[in-house]
């Protein structure tokens, strides 16, 4: 099973990336893990919102298969400890020949990107940039892995 991480945009910010890059290697030890980067929209001063969503999600769905597990990664999503993540995680690794998860863009998801998910999951009820979510999310998937083998990284 192989899980992929899609997300909108290069991340900027050289701190978010070197931690984004440093958690990606960890996940390699436990599972197959890639990140995939839809390059940002460009001269999306003429563009509505709904229309630079529409076009993101465009590109979002050519990375995507008929087969795929898709889970967005969204402020109304289903919440969990870390510990309920890892369970949930290993539950979805059964039965999923890949399992992708998507950061949105500024905007957030296109209707045929909702359309398209499984499900949706939070990292919180805070709002964080969603340079800053790529961090949070590879560090919790790389928590999860380690609960699962019953390594000492996570604390209870």
């Amino acid at each position: 099973m192989k899980t992929i991480l899609i997300v909108v945009g290069k991340t900027v910010n050289k701190i978010f990336q070197t931690g984004i890059d440093d958690y990606t290697n960890r996940i390699g030890h436990y599972m197959p893990f890639s990140i995939i980067t839809i390059p940002e929209l460009k001269n999306t001063k003429n563009l509505t919102i709904d229309l630079q969503k529409k076009k993101e999600g465009e590109l979002i769905l050519k990375e995507i298969q008929p087969t795929d597990t898709i889970i967005l990664l969204d402020e109304k999503g289903k919440e969990f400890r870390s510990t309920e993540y890892a369970k949930w995680l290993k539950q979805k690794q059964s039965i999923s020949r890949r399992l992708i998860f998507i950061i949105g863009g500024s905007y957030g998801f296109s209707k045929e990107i909702y359309e398209r998910a499984n499900e949706k999951i939070s990292l919180s009820k805070m709002t964080f940039s969603h340079q800053m979510v790529r961090l949070i999310f590879v560090e919790q998937l790389y928590r999860a892995c380690t609960i699962l083998k019953g390594e000492p990284y996570h604390h209870e």
